[in-house]
């Protein structure tokens, strides 16, 4: 398997060790590191989409 090949920024780094408690070479270089990080991804997009149907469906009242 094939790392990322992707430019990162120094905000890119923290903000990635801020979210999700991986460096950035980490999450490139390890599949099931990435893996995770993405389901999280995936779940708190979720989430976020729920609440945002809740209030626009209070908004509608």
């Amino acid at each position: 398997m094939t790392a990322l090949q992707m430019n990162y920024t120094s905000e890119m780094e923290k903000a990635m060790v801020g979210a999700h408690r991986v460096n950035y070479a980490t999450y490139c270089h390890k599949h099931e590191v990435r893996m995770r990080v993405e389901r999280r991804r995936e779940k708190e997009y979720a989430q976020s989409q729920r609440i945002v149907a809740d209030l626009t469906r209070n908004q509608l009242r």
